[in-house]
């Protein structure tokens, strides 16, 4: 009794003389991974009815763990160094279900933790730390609970001032029940508040409407903007491979299809874009763009007329004459 009373005195120290922590999520992902690591890995009802989270130094957190308590050293990134406490209460139970199936509804039998306590314990606590790693894999306190595992344990808690670093700390204070309250105790995780863990996979919110047409009318313009060659075709010529070797600087090729009206407009893979006229606009050659398949006329556009004489078009007559390159 005088033992229980202790530990309330030392839980009701740590409420008035460390401030509440800003940082969010950690206290709720820490009382789902410790319930669900006592059912998995021993299998142990375990209930949290309350739970809080505060920041402590090392002068605060060295007068929190309880006499006969399991103090569980944690090893993390950066050598950085933590610790869980389980109350005698606590670990009585979790040494019971382990041993004869079910937790006694007894007073536990006053006595300091062993090694093999800490035997059966380690993996419970590996996979809670596992769990609260993964619960908390979007949130910026991933950065404090990360990478931490059972590592050793104590019997008393003399030697935490040596082995801690002068730091604060992140304290998770648990208010345990086991077996619809067959035993009922504390657990408390201590680890470095400066946060020395895996930065979280922070997945980005799905971008709104307002921002989706604003990024659309910026493609949308790139893409307008952008250069697109159109060839203006004439005519097409067949040859045999060995008439085409044998041509000569002067040679005339013969169009027999070549109209001025009948220009075909294609893009660089050769696709037909659509049909035009040969004429002139202000002194430089032009087409008139027409419909697909359209019947041309021999009307062209205003500001367009055809030249005077086929002279002034490379191919002007149904031949091509073959010049010498360059």
């Amino acid at each position: 009794m005088l033992e229980h009373i202790g530990i309330k005195l030392k839980i009701d120290h740590a409420r008035k003389t460390t401030a509440r922590s800003d940082v969010q999520g950690a206290a709720k992902a820490w009382k789902l991974a410790l319930a669900r690591s006592a059912r998995d890995a021993i299998g142990l009802e375990m209930t949290i009815p309350e739970l809080r989270q505060t920041r402590s130094s090392l002068a605060e957190l060295l007068e929190l763990p309880p006499e006969r308590a399991l103090i569980a050293m944690l090893e993390g990134p950066k050598e950085g160094l933590g610790l869980l406490v389980i109350s005698p209460e606590i670990l009585a139970g979790i040494v019971e279900i382990q041993m004869v199936g079910r937790v006694n509804a007894t007073a536990a039998i006053a006595r300091r933790p062993t090694r093999t306590d800490a035997a059966m314990v380690s993996a419970m606590i590996d996979k809670a730390l596992k769990s609260l790693q993964l619960g908390l894999a979007q949130s910026n306190d991933l950065t404090w609970t990360s990478g931490f595992s059972y590592a050793s344990f104590l019997e008393d808690a003399r030697p935490l001032g040596l082995l801690l670093e002068d730091t604060a700390y992140q304290v998770l204070f648990a208010e345990v029940s086991l077996a619809d309250g067959a035993r009922n105790g504390q657990i408390l995780l201590a680890l470095p508040a400066d946060g020395r863990g895996a930065p979280p996979k922070l997945v980005e919110p799905p971008p709104s409407r307002a921002a989706e047409m604003v990024f659309g009318a910026a493609l949308g313009e790139q893409i307008m903007g952008s250069q697109a060659e159109i060839i203006a075709v004439l005519s097409r010529v067949n040859l045999p491979l060995d008439r085409l070797l044998d041509l000569k600087v002067g040679e005339q090729v013969s169009l027999n299809e070549a109209a001025l009206d009948q220009i075909c407009l294609e893009g660089r893979d050769g696709l037909r874009i659509a049909n035009g006229k040969l004429g002139q606009n202000a002194g430089m050659r032009a087409i008139r763009i027409i419909e697909h398949g359209a019947k041309t006329s021999t009307s062209l556009a205003p500001g367009m007329h055809a030249p005077s004489q086929p002279a002034q078009i490379k191919a002007p007559a149904p031949q091509a004459e073959i010049k010498k390159a360059g």
